[in-house]
């Protein structure tokens, strides 16, 4: 196989151009506005996320380790060096399968921007000595080692690295994570570097460093959703590794120039089958026109993505024919291949990964307790009899229809319900509520937010929190932002 020339780099060097160069002024309204509301939603997140059994054994294992005091660990009154602070918050924000989603990309995107981003914030206004400066003529306004991050810097980072990462996942497809790559952990890296490098002020060249010295850390395998709690670590070890591109290349550290075209040892041909499984012209076409961010969508059930429009399916059929788990005989869902993959195996218990992650898991909780939040996931739950025997209940399988609509349609369902009276419905969902066609309401993701992280700060600082990020276009110091997110004496 031939190797593209190192010269031939226009999509990552595109990329990184794009990044480099993004102003906050350039950023249309109603992204501005979605990503604070999607900033937010991975915070909430983030902090419920401080307090569980995963969380807690990195907090205290890195604690034991690394007795920097640079950066919080939110939710804590914990503080580590910057890398290590991302991964614990990034494992947070992804900890209990209630952050956000681009579908077609493939990706939970807060969970790998907003810890590497929210480090580099914190360390700005922070004189390091030794640390160079980004070289002259870069078209970015340069930073100076000791100058805070302005809110309006900060979110224009932000959609830097929403914009990136969901690219990356379009133009690998959905075989990506059908093939059993990770995906969160395999090109959230890209995000995580570009919210970091855009954060640092690096011009094109360093930032085509960042992106390829975050592209050779990429790993993560799906096995880990069948119980392991290494699922949870994927992304925050995503944004680690997005955070070490940026700020080793920051210093002149140098990375693969063409990460993603290589034909040998490139992301794209590496993490794909074949090189006509992958569209290279997706990771730049529209760029700075076509918004991904717009693209990305919340959750409103404790569950992975792949689970909520049958849920919603269900809940539609309830509201106009009332059933309960008793009343149900046969349930079959038809679709696509990475549902059937992803979520649709035979359900055993191995811990709350593979409940929250389990289709047939999820279908029975929803039956029996009318939600499916944090509350209705706890390990006495795992083996509940109950449960497992309304799954056995639940049969998925592959519409091929759906999968040929492509990854666009990757959470398509068309749920059939068979009531023991004979009573048969059938509904079809395209994506689960909050998706990216029909948003969640402000109001709905404030709410969120709140009931979220009031399980571990004070309501006051709660609010506190709340406010900074929906007023970050006038904030001077985005260093206040992670010292709301510490918990505090």
């Amino acid at each position: 196989m031939s190797t593209t020339a190192l010269s031939d780099n226009r999509y990552t060097r595109g990329i990184a151009r794009f990044v480099s160069e993004l102003r906050y002024e350039a950023i249309p309204q109603e992204v501005l506005g979605r990503i604070k509301l999607l900033m937010l939603d991975s915070l909430g997140c983030a902090i419920y996320g401080a307090d569980l059994e995963w969380s807690r054994i990195l907090q205290k294992t890195l604690t034991g380790l690394d007795t920097t005091q640079a950066c919080a660990v939110w939710g804590t009154r914990h503080k580590l060096s910057a890398p290590h602070a991302a991964l614990v918050n990034g494992t947070q924000v992804q900890g209990f399968e209630l952050d956000d989603v681009h579908r077609q990309g493939v990706l939970h995107v807060g969970a790998v921007v907003l810890p590497a981003l929210i480090s580099i914030a914190e360390i700005r206004g922070t004189s390091v000595p030794g640390r160079s400066q980004p070289s002259p003529g870069a078209a970015v306004a340069q930073r100076q080692a000791g100058t805070p991050m302005t809110g309006r810097e900060f979110l224009a980072a932000a959609v830097a690295g929403y914009e990136i990462g969901p690219r990356v996942g379009i133009c690998m497809g959905p075989e990506h994570i059908a093939q059993g790559w990770h995906s969160g952990a395999t090109l959230g890296v890209f995000s995580a570097a570009a919210g970091a490098a855009r954060g640092l002020g690096l011009d094109v060249d360093r930032t085509v460093h960042a992106l390829g010295i975050a592209g050779t850390q990429s790993a993560g395998l799906m096995a880990a959703q069948y119980g392991a709690m290494v699922k949870r670590m994927h992304a925050g070890r995503s944004s680690q590794s997005g955070l070490y591109g940026a700020l080793f290349a920051e210093q002149g550290f140098t990375g693969i120039v063409n990460v993603l075209e290589s034909e040998y040892g490139g992301f794209c041909s590496t993490f794909s089958r074949s090189q006509d499984r992958f569209q290279l012209e997706a990771l730049t076409a529209g760029l700075g026109q076509d918004w991904q961010t717009m693209g990305v969508a919340l959750k409103f059930y404790s569950c992975v993505g792949s689970n909520h429009s049958t849920l919603d399916a269900i809940r539609a059929m309830q509201a106009e024919r009332p059933f309960g788990a008793e009343d149900v005989e046969d349930i079959l869902v038809h679709g696509s291949q990475v549902t059937m993959d992803h979520v649709g195996w035979k359900y055993e218990p191995q811990g709350l990964t593979s409940a929250q992650l389990n289709l047939p898991y999820c279908v029975a909780t929803w039956l029996l307790d009318g939600d499916c939040f944090v509350d209705q996931f706890t390990e006495d739950k795992v083996a509940d009899p109950d449960r497992m025997r309304i799954a056995e209940k639940v049969r998925v399988a592959h519409d091929p229809g759906i999968t040929a609509k492509g990854s666009k349609f990757r959470h398509m369902v068309r749920v059939e319900v068979t009531l023991r009276d004979g009573t048969h419905m059938e509904r079809t969902v395209e994506a689960g509520r909050g998706n990216e066609k029909n948003f969640a309401s402000e109001s709905d993701i404030v709410e969120k937010f709140e009931k979220l992280a009031t399980h571990v700060l004070p309501r006051g600082q709660v609010e506190e929190i709340r406010d900074c990020v929906l007023g970050l276009d006038e904030l001077e110091d985005c260093g206040v932002l992670p010292r709301l997110l510490a918990a505090r004496d």
